[in-house]
């Protein structure tokens, strides 16, 4: 596909896709994402023919139009959506592949100053939800999704969902599943209410010594086992 054909893939991704569409005088005033990709697509191909320094200077001139900063060496494949896009960074040697969808905030960042891949590598379906850092040479599996604000270190597998500081994946082979923030679990409160619970039975004990105790303590062993093994996956 030449590179107007894919410009023109990403204009219609969001035109059939995206529910807050109304009219195609939106992609003027509303969509600084899908102009962000247009420019990135125009400034990659003179790129890799050796103009690195107009290709530069193109991605400057986007960032101060758009807010979003994509080095034009990215590779970045088709139908990827930035939606609002504001803050976005895409470091050098990030991959992205096909209908990737993107929020504000989201950074796709290099730990290391060393050069050569340094940078992740994002595969086909994957949601990165807003303010999300994904930072290093790593790997976030086919339609996997990042909850919002979570700090990825480590590779995430096909079909799961990670959140956290550091993420955490904390369900796998659920590809179809719709991303619902609201729906995902607060890991700190779990922690926090596992405690609570822990110094309850504790102080019981000290009071009382009997059965029903020693089966709550026991049930609560076993969901702080779970919670761990979730914790290292």
């Amino acid at each position: 596909m030449g590179l107007f054909g894919e410009i023109k893939e990403d204009f219609l991704n969001v035109y059939r896709n995206d529910p807050a569409f109304n009219s195609k005088l939106d992609f003027i005033f509303n969509y600084p994402g899908i102009w962000a990709i247009a420019w990135y697509r125009i400034a990659h191909r003179l790129y890799n023919a050796n103009y690195k320094r107009l290709s530069r200077m193109i991605m400057g001139v986007n960032h101060i139009i758009t807010n979003i900063d994509i080095h034009p060496a990215a590779t970045i494949g088709p139908r990827v959506f930035i939606d609002h896009g504001t803050g976005v960074v895409i470091g050098e040697t990030s991959v992205i592949e096909s209908d990737v969808l993107i929020y504000q905030g989201v950074t796709l960042g290099g730990v290391s100053l060393v050069q050569g891949k340094r940078h992740p590598t994002i595969k086909k379906g994957v949601v990165i939800g807003a303010g999300a850092k994904i930072l290093g040479n790593i790997t976030i599996g086919e339609y996997s999704k990042i909850g919002a604000n979570s700090v990825v270190v480590r590779e995430v597998p096909d079909c799961s969902t990670a959140i956290g500081i550091p993420a955490h994946v904390i369900q796998k082979g659920r590809c179809k599943d719709p991303f619902m923030h609201n729906l995902l679990p607060d890991i700190n409160k779990e922690m926090f209410e596992y405690l609570l619970k822990r110094v309850a039975i504790l102080e019981h004990i000290l009071v009382v010594d009997n059965k029903n105790v020693l089966e709550e303590d026991l049930e609560l062993e076993n969901i702080y086992e779970s919670f761990i093994k979730a914790m290292k996956n």
